[in-house]
């Protein structure tokens, strides 16, 4: 019924993913969004918040509520810019480093068993088409 369908398969898939990437993550207390985003935070501290939600294609205020719950679990801090008070520059703490070793290792556990479920070929054209399909939308 769907078949041709974008918007159905995309959301289809995404709620897929996100049961598998919600799983993995549980056992370290973060949802997907929060492992993406201090993953993000620990590749390059120091982003203002807003360019973080930019890099995550995420509004704003999602952006504070993520930052808020891993302020809460230690794993980041806000802090005030010398340009301007009202906007705040994020900075992974120790704990975070820490932990990104075991959320990569297990990120990179979940990609390897798609690629051999899919095929590494049309695991990484699947990504490259989303992606362009997303950049061209917007």
């Amino acid at each position: 019924m769907f078949d041709q369908c974008l918007y159905f398969n995309t959301t289809a898939l995404a709620r897929t993913l996100e049961r598998e990437w919600a799983k993995a993550f549980k056992p370290f207390g973060l949802t997907p969004s929060q492992a993406f985003m201090l993953r993000a935070v620990v590749e390059r501290p120091g982003q203002l918040q807003g360019t973080l939600a930019d890099a995550l294609a995420i509004s704003r205020p999602t952006a504070t509520r993520t930052l808020d719950g891993l302020a809460k679990l230690g794993l980041v801090e806000r802090w005030s810019t010398e340009r301007d008070g009202r906007e705040s520059a994020i900075h992974p703490t120790d704990s975070a480093h820490a932990l990104m070793k075991r959320v990569g290792a297990v990120s990179s556990e979940i990609t390897r068993r798609m690629k051999r479920k899919l095929g590494t070929t049309r695991f990484d054209h699947t990504v490259s088409s989303v992606r362009h399909i997303r950049t061209t939308l917007e």
